[in-house]
């Protein structure tokens, strides 16, 4: 049990440099409640919004809006939509400083940009007519962010700009826009998708923790232990943390970097900062989903683990294939990936590369850096020069 509360706690997170040393502040999932737009954009002299969206099955999530950028001159490029990774939430894209961090970047460049919070998040736990104390609130996972978030979100997005998106997403985002546009959704309202650290196929995960984590199916056993909601700063994870740190043969003086690769280019004293909203609530049904993709290799919706129940769900006896091959040729596509990421790693990334291997060349665009891991892509400090300023050059094209 303690082996899984370790991975689970950083795995896909987009977080920053955690060590062994800050494991005492893992309870610190932000609690406040100013706004993100208060605390994180108002506060650096950004003008910012704030929404709240109702997805078709009842959660109301957060949703916040940077139309200008410090000089005051609106927007003229258009709507880009980020769209964070698992256990973060909307604040990993502004917790650098202005000049690092996309949503800045992208605003003071001309963009209107729209930062979404998906379900169980601290802005997003909301519900028509659930708590985050029911059970039934937690019974969800990215099939549902897929199926419901995204398409409530775009929706919400293009009705108030009249425009088609950008999409920009790290890590499990990336997931869900590729399992919505396998489905043929959202394309209508898509202009171009950035996906940054993209994870799809994921049996390759070089992390041998991890892949026991779900060998020995320890998210199921939470599950069947009734925990719903899978909170990973609460203290008893921080003492797990430790006490599996003194495992023979494991090397935990640097977790992040552990779980996502050694991250060359993060602001290590940005820590207490990215530890103040890093990271978030998910659902253990999420996690349990997360763990079938990496033991059979296959981008599937959710198994409920036997014909019969399956039937009861999708009229079939096996859980339905998300076919990356059906993504439409011309969808513009940017993909950003690194050579030291152990979770998008470079052998999985390439096999959704061969998925997309008929894809029209001038419609992707694929950019490599050998010494980027998982969390580079949104931490980097030099992330703007190296990645952020391409992405606005791929914009420009669509």
């Amino acid at each position: 049990m303690a082996v899984f509360i370790v991975i689970v706690l950083l795995l896909l997170c987009s977080s920053a440099t955690l060590t062994l040393a800050a494991t005492s502040n893992l309870n610190s999932i932000s609690t406040s409640n100013d706004s993100i737009c208060e605390s994180m954009a108002i506060s650096q002299g950004y003008v910012c919004h704030e929404f709240k969206v109702t997805t078709e099955d009842g959660y109301i999530l957060s949703l916040q809006r940077m139309p200008v950028g410090r000089t005051g001159k609106p927007a003229d490029k258009g709507p880009v939509l980020l769209q964070h990774g698992l256990m973060s939430d909307g604040a990993t894209w502004l917790l650098n400083a202005p000049d690092e961090s996309l949503a800045f970047i992208l605003a003071d460049n001309g963009y209107d940009v729209w930062i979404a919070n998906t379900r169980g998040t601290t802005y997003s736990r909301g519900h028509t007519s659930l708590s985050p104390t029911d059970s039934a609130f937690w019974e969800w996972s990215w099939d549902e962010l897929a199926a419901y978030d995204l398409p409530a979100i775009f929706q919400y997005v293009h009705n108030q700009t009249g425009h088609k998106l950008h999409y920009v997403a790290h890590s499990l985002g990336t997931l869900m826009a590729l399992g919505a546009f396998s489905q043929h959704k959202l394309l209508n309202l898509l202009r171009s998708a950035a996906l940054l650290s993209p994870i799809a196929h994921l049996n390759q995960i070089p992390s041998p923790l991890t892949k026991l984590a779900a060998d020995l199916f320890l998210a199921e056993e939470l599950y069947w232990l009734g925990l719903r909601e899978f909170i990973p700063g609460a203290q008893a994870a921080s003492k797990l943390v430790e006490n599996i740190c003194d495992k023979p043969g494991l090397t935990c003086s640097n977790l992040i970097d552990a779980f996502t690769g050694p991250n060359c280019c993060v602001n290590s004293s940005k820590t207490n900062s990215f530890l103040d909203n890093q990271p978030q609530s998910t659902s253990t049904k999420n996690l349990i989903h997360l763990a079938q993709m990496i033991r059979t290799g296959k981008i599937a919706m959710f198994d409920y683990g036997n014909e019969d129940e399956n039937m009861d769900h999708y009229r079939q006896p096996t859980p339905p294939v998300y076919n990356i091959t059906n993504i439409p040729n011309d969808v513009p596509l940017f993909m950003g990936y690194g050579g030291q990421d152990t979770l998008a790693d470079v052998t999985d990334v390439n096999l959704l590369l061969d998925s997309l291997k008929h894809h029209h060349p001038d419609k992707l665009v694929l950019l490599f850096r050998q010494d980027y891991a998982h969390a580079d892509f949104v931490f980097g400090v030099n992330a703007n020069q190296l990645v952020y300023h391409p992405l606005m050059a791929f914009f420009t094209l669509t």
